[in-house]
């Protein structure tokens, strides 16, 4: 494990990757994607505190109100490819939690194999249709 600082609008921009890549998958009639990472997370809850800003940004990013629901499971976290197609390579931030301690076991897999996984407690939802807690 090492520490990374933590910087708020990295988080944001990633956070923004992911809500393009849940529209993306919405759209296609996918599952809604996995949220790994505590820190992303913590950016989104940050922001989720203050309505009109989350709804202004999930409509920049995902043509669409997203929501924040509730969502636990661990397994292969399913969107990764549709992030790399996208943007490249997931970054170290992805593996960083909300206190700034990066999980190197879990980058490092993640480098070697293209493949992430991990737990989660929750993901997005279409604003327009919330389902009720899931659990994979």
């Amino acid at each position: 494990m090492s520490t990374t600082t933590i910087n708020p609008n990295a988080e944001l921009a990633e956070l923004g990757k992911f809500f393009e890549v849940a529209a993306r998958r919405f759209a296609a009639g996918e599952a809604a994607p996995e949220m790994f990472s505590t820190a992303i997370d913590a950016a989104w809850h940050n922001l989720a505190a203050d309505s009109e800003a989350h709804r202004k940004f999930s409509l920049e990013h995902a043509d669409r109100e997203l929501v924040h629901v509730e969502s636990a499971g661990h397994g292969v976290i399913t969107w990764v490819s549709a992030y790399e197609e996208a943007y490249g390579p997931l970054p170290e931030l992805w593996f960083t939690d909300a206190s700034g301690v990066t999980d190197t076991r879990a980058l490092a897999v993640y480098r070697e194999t293209g493949t992430v996984v991990a737990s989660w407690s929750c993901g997005p939802a279409d604003g327009d249709v919330v389902p009720e807690k899931t659990e994979r």
